[in-house]
């Protein structure tokens, strides 16, 4: 976002009025009335100060414009035509004034912005009278988050400013990107400060839904296993000490968090289940809100008509997944696909319960995410700008695979007994039979479905850039990134929405905002070591 906008937005964080304490996490009072001066007093204090970095206006507009597009659509899992920043997505024809583009530059900084002012004011203002731990614990939410944001970026762009304070902003305006490596090093340094100062488990009801050590270790090793591939040695060979980085804390999560799958796999997208054990982390919305950008607004990708919406308006934008990862999914794996993407005839009984149930009568749309009615969902207040569902972000069938994978590491094939209980494990829950050997091409399939249409398949191809940016490019190229059509089991490609053009080693980069170069035009200039 503007270097200006992100000034405005540190003014709305100091100001406004103190909230009271509540019972409840998403009771929780506005980024915009925390104020500096009189707030940070108690340890309630700083629980309400990071619970408001969960959701709201911060995550918003990334949430509503960028999660499915850049996360899906660019990666050839799924398909929104009739809009031109899509379909520039779509077809590798992605310009700096794309306003998906410009969306999540924009929002990850927001979220940045809002993390620094937090850990900024905690530090200042905190009296010695708090626990040092609760302190810290805040501490270490808040880097949590803003490690997440800035994981984004550095998949989606690589060399990034790292802003720490941004009111160092107001004198001085213009900075420049860092190296994607001090980037990565920045996460991690964030990331093993959280891993070392969030809790186990959380101490109460109110608390549910906020991130612990094993949230910070299964991301740590999920940029651990990014990381490694960013400066290989030879094509396809990883460096090996940060494999063993994201084996370690994977393994941690994996053997000792106590932590376990959920029984049913549509079960994790329904929001009775907002606060189950799965979620790493997720994004904690406020189903009470109807404000434009407020909220959860992915039912706007809702394929169904005012019987499965939340307040009898019919979603806006037909999503639908691709013709190509239609044929990722086997013809025994009908779980995972049913719960992530409706075909022509599909039931589900939990959408429109009130009259029975909903059958899908288009080609194919999306399922995850959509939750249905008001009623549906005993929330009688929910807009379709306000979707009760808490959309996770890291999930424990995540780490898993990142277990896997760190073990697997740069050889051809592992039997090894660990990597195969975990990953079977993901397997198994989707009602699959379990393998006895698994591969670099097993796992991202593996990854890729088990994942669909949760902003994750972009950020797997740009870490397999890293190392074999051939075979990555291959992947953009050989899927037939079209809708189809879809009848008596048969679905067949239709034409594509625009002109697809190939992939090249520089599709893994996104162009940074046109907005955002003329606001700082340091941006241009080569990237400088922040450390």
């Amino acid at each position: 976002m503007k270097l200006k906008s992100k000034i405005f937005y540190l003014a709305l964080l100091v100001a406004g009025l103190l909230a009271s304490c509540s019972k409840d996490f998403l009771d929780r009072p506005p980024l915009s009335e925390i104020s500096t001066e009189n707030f940070y007093q108690t340890t309630s204090d700083l629980k309400l100060a990071t619970a408001a970095l969960y959701a709201g206006a911060p995550w918003a507009e990334y949430t509503y414009t960028s999660y499915l597009t850049i996360g899906d659509v660019m990666s050839g899992n799924m398909v929104l035509g009739y809009n031109d920043d899509a379909v520039q997505l779509n077809t590798f024809s992605v310009t700096g004034l794309n306003g998906t583009v410009v969306a999540n530059w924009r929002g990850m900084y927001k979220v940045i912005a809002h993390c620094n002012a937090t850990i900024n004011a905690i530090n200042a203002k905190t009296p010695e009278s708090v626990p040092e731990a609760d302190k810290n614990a805040a501490l270490a939410e808040a880097r949590f988050i803003r490690a997440y944001a800035y994981y984004n970026l550095g998949l989606l762009w690589g060399d990034v400013p790292i802003i720490e304070d941004n009111t160092e902003l107001i004198s001085s305006p213009l900075v420049p990107r860092n190296l994607v490596n001090d980037v990565y090093q920045f996460i991690v340094n964030d990331l093993t400060f959280a891993a070392q100062n969030l809790p186990e488990a959380v101490g109460s009801d109110w608390e549910r839904g906020r991130v612990t050590t094993w949230s910070a270790q299964g991301l740590l090793a999920k940029v651990y296993l990014s990381w490694s591939g960013l400066d290989p040695q030879s094509i396809g060979n990883r460096d090996q000490e940060l494999l063993n980085s994201a084996k370690l804390y994977a393994g941690n999560v994996c053997k000792n968090s106590g932590l376990e799958l959920m029984d049913n796999y549509a079960d994790l997208f329904k929001t009775e289940n907002n606060y189950n054990d799965e979620a790493l982390f997720a994004l904690r919305w406020d189903p009470t809100t109807s404000d434009w950008l407020q909220g959860n607004m992915l039912q706007i990708y809702s394929p169904g008509g005012s019987e499965i919406s939340a307040d009898g308006q019919a979603g806006w934008f037909g999503i639908r997944p691709s013709y190509d990862m239609f044929q990722q999914y086997s013809v025994e794996d009908t779980i995972r696909r049913k719960a992530t993407f409706m075909l022509k005839g599909d039931f589900y009984p939990e959408l429109n319960a009130a009259a029975g149930g909903y059958t899908f009568t288009g080609e194919s749309g999306m399922k995850k995410h959509i939750i249905g009615t008001k009623k549906d969902n005993n929330v009688p207040i929910m807009t379709l700008f306000s979707s009760a569902e808490h959309n996770a972000l890291l999930r424990l069938a995540d780490v898993y695979l990142v277990y896997a994978e760190a073990i697997l590491g740069n050889k051809s094939s592992t039997a090894d007994a660990d990597a195969l209980m975990y990953f079977n494990k993901v397997r198994e829950r989707a009602g699959l039979q379990p393998l006895n050997s698994i591969d670099a091409d097993i796992l991202l399939k593996e990854r890729r479905i088990e994942l669909a249409a949760e902003s994750q398949y972009w950020g797997d191809l740009v870490s397999l850039s890293y190392y074999n940016p051939q075979k990555a490019i291959s992947l953009l190229n050989e899927g037939e990134r079209v809708t189809f059509t879809y009848n008596n089991g048969v679905a067949e490609p239709e034409n594509p929405f625009g002109v697809i053009t190939p992939a090249t080693a520089n599709s893994f980069r996104l162009p940074i905002p046109s907005i955002e170069i003329t606001a700082n035009p340091m941006l241009l200039d080569a990237p400088v070591p922040y450390f």
